[in-house]
């Protein structure tokens, strides 16, 4: 996606932030989410930027120096996070997710562009920072989707295509930093989006409503977010065709990437390759685990 350019990146986790600040203002904050332990108060206090937690300041500085280190635990992060801010007013929740914002839309307006393209380490390992910045994206569309259960509005359709783009693109990241090639598309009815992996590089590409060419998973737009991110398991979604996979083959050249990252973005549709040919007592059937 770095090759659409910064202003398709913008528009695409700008629009996304906006969609989940304006649901997250209008919810009880202490409303029960459907994530065990978490209200929507921690929903958003994770999203937020904090003085003891500058994600996107801390992405920047990591490409600035090279992308070196070890990635953050996200479950010792997030933890932490929540515990310290789980009294936060509703006030300062939704200010913390506006300054989140805000230090996106600074660097996408005032950083070098040289940066976009410089590997930081990211709770998924190295990647370039557009990537990560892209990321978010798919964060925001998933959590949105958690909000549903207190009460808020679902994301709009833009922004859970630009979920599956962010997916997709990291997805191709991680699978060029792996010297993986294969290629895969994520389909809905409205349309999807296509990664091709291949040379230590890799693409991404919208594609048309309809059609599918190659290994795919295809399914509603909110489905697809929900199996990547393992909030439903995907292999009774399949069974009850919800979900359709299409050339199995094709997509277990790309299942190696969970065994190097298990908890990575998308790990649970990439496993119902190994699901689907292994079978649940065999070796690629064991390579499946709910996310």
């Amino acid at each position: 996606m770095a090759d659409a350019g910064r202003d398709e990146v913008a528009g695409r986790v700008l629009s996304a932030w906006d969609a989940f600040i304006e649901r997250a203002e209008a919810v009880d904050l202490s409303r029960p989410s459907r994530l065990d332990g978490w209200r929507a108060q921690e929903i958003c206090v994770h999203l937020g930027c904090w003085s003891d937690h500058t994600a996107m300041a801390d992405l920047v500085a990591s490409a600035r120096a090279g992308g070196t280190g070890a990635p953050p635990d996200v479950d010792a992060t997030n933890a932490r996070v929540t515990r310290a801010h789980r009294d936060a007013s509703r006030s300062e929740v939704l200010d913390a997710l506006r300054r989140n914002r805000d230090a996106t839309a600074r660097y996408l307006a005032d950083e070098p562009v040289e940066l976009d393209t410089s590997l930081t380490v990211s709770v998924v390992g190295r990647i370039p920072l557009l990537s990560v910045v892209l990321g978010q994206a798919y964060e925001l569309a998933v959590h949105g989707l958690d909000l549903v259960s207190c009460g808020a509005a679902p994301p709009p359709p833009d922004v859970l295509q630009s979920g599956l783009a962010a997916l997709t693109d990291v997805t191709g990241a991680l699978a060029a930093s792996m010297g993986i090639d294969g290629e895969v598309t994520l389909a809905t009815p409205e349309g999807g989006w296509t990664l091709v992996s291949a040379g230590g590089g890799w693409t991404v590409t919208q594609a048309a409503p309809g059609r599918i060419d190659g290994p795919a998973v295809e399914g509603g737009a909110d489905l697809l977010l929900e199996a990547a991110s393992g909030r439903i398991n995907p292999v009774p979604a399949v069974a009850r065709r919800r979900l359709k996979v299409h050339d199995v083959g094709g997509l277990l050249q790309l299942a190696p990437i969970v065994q190097a990252v298990p908890g990575i973005p998308g790990g649970p549709i990439l496993q119902l390759a190994a699901r689907t040919v292994g079978g649940a007592g065999g070796l690629l059937g064991r390579l499946f685990r709910k996310g």
